[in-house]
């Protein structure tokens, strides 16, 4: 049985940082890439970050290149979303995505489009 448990979210200050991380359990970790995509109230489905399954390519949306930095640890079986300088519009639930094609990243993802998906991880940023 696949699984993907992402935790490290929470609430914070705008400037503030936070760093997700997701388990993932039941697959070959190595050969998917990993998405980090966000969901706020009212809005698509957002791809955030996304990195090859060696580790080696990383991509980012437009909003947070700069601040987001996203690493994986094969040998852990898990991928990290370090966020640093957050802002009110960082606010949504965030969830890890496993799939073994590479998408460019778009707001409108759907689920579907995943071979995997997690539950997901409440970030909140506000003064």
């Amino acid at each position: 049985q696949v699984q993907l448990v992402e935790s490290g979210g929470g609430s914070v200050q705008p400037g503030g940082s936070l760093r997700l991380s997701c388990a993932a359990s039941g697959i070959t970790f190595s050969s998917y890439w990993m998405y980090w995509v966000r969901q706020a109230p009212g809005k698509g489905l957002e791809g955030v970050s996304v990195i090859h399954g060696g580790g080696g390519a990383t991509y980012y949306a437009d909003s947070v290149k700069g601040r987001f930095t996203v690493s994986r640890d094969n040998a852990k079986n898990t991928v990290y979303l370090q966020m640093n300088s957050l802002k009110p519009e960082d606010t949504a639930m965030y969830y890890c995505a496993a799939d073994p094609e590479w998408w460019s990243l778009r707001r409108d993802f759907q689920p579907a489009d995943f071979a995997y998906l997690g539950r997901g991880t409440q970030v909140t940023v506000s003064s």
